[in-house]
């Protein structure tokens, strides 16, 4: 799909260039409407976007719950008898709607980001669908008054692309810095899993080596641990904050909680019979 948006927008824009350079008039506007010109926003524009906005919020009230279900499981809504055409036709008359008014603000080339941005970044928050719509709402307009304001504070700047990218920041960080999603949150939570683990697979094999005596205090020389792989001084540190080693000087033993916890581990890598 990449790859054919890639080659038509090549495409377009090489018609465009060719247009433009013809000497008639048919040329005029093509650029407006590919990339939207929201300066040349009137007071009747913004006031049918108002009208068309409450519009499609009084529909997708109406009849919210049969999006849902059309949207999860056609199959599942058709066995209850929805009449999933006509669903279906109300949610693309919708979006073409909204492509049709969102035309002279960014463009028929952007707005397939404007359609796409705010909801992409809102997935990355919540696995309510509820919740989804208000956040790409919330990301949407937000958008839109940042993105005018920053173009409006600068000379030469158009005010669709602006739009686009603030919409495109919030993708970003949404990305990167969403609790259950972002890749920051996600690098953080492995990194500790690994620490983790690392952690018990130390304890584990000092478990192995305690268990076959009759005191588990006794110490032992920390050297025998080098055979371990993966076993570093920080482990051993780790281990002792948790009260799970005591170490003194050059040797290590086990206390009561460490072999309690290392011997709950033992039993459930134990296999099932």
């Amino acid at each position: 799909m990449g790859l054919i948006l890639s080659l038509f927008f090549g495409f377009g824009m090489l018609l465009l260039t060719y247009i433009q350079k013809q000497p008639n008039a048919n040329q005029a506007g093509l650029d407006k409407y590919l990339f939207g010109q929201a300066a040349t926003l009137v007071e009747s524009d913004v006031l049918l976007m108002v009208i068309v906005t409450g519009i499609s919020l009084l529909v997708m009230l109406l009849f919210w719950k049969e999006f849902k279900l059309l949207l999860f499981d056609k199959n599942y809504a058709m066995t209850l008898g929805f009449n999933t055409k006509f669903i279906d036709g109300l949610i693309s008359f919708f979006i073409v709607l909204a492509i049709v008014i969102g035309l002279q603000t960014v463009g028929v080339v952007l707005m397939s980001a404007m359609l796409l941005a705010p909801a992409a970044a809102a997935r990355q928050w919540t696995n309510s669908l509820s919740t989804m719509v208000i956040l790409a709402a919330i990301f949407g307009a937000f958008s839109g008054v940042f993105g005018t304001a920053i173009s409006a504070s600068q000379n030469n700047l158009s005010t669709g692309p602006v739009i686009v990218l603030v919409a495109a920041i919030f993708v970003i960080v949404s990305f990167l810095f969403s609790p259950e999603r972002g890749i920051i949150f996600k690098q953080i939570r492995l990194i500790k899993n690994r620490r983790d683990l690392q952690l018990k697979k130390t304890l584990y094999f000092m478990y192995d080596i305690v268990r076959d005596h009759d005191d588990i205090s006794r110490p032992h020389a920390i050297r025998i641990l080098n055979s371990f792989q993966g076993f570093t001084k920080k482990t051993l540190s780790k281990l002792e904050e948790k009260n799970w080693i005591t170490i003194q000087g050059q040797n290590w033993s086990m206390t009561e909680d460490g072999f309690e916890t290392a011997a709950n581990l033992y039993n459930n890598n134990l296999p099932e019979s």
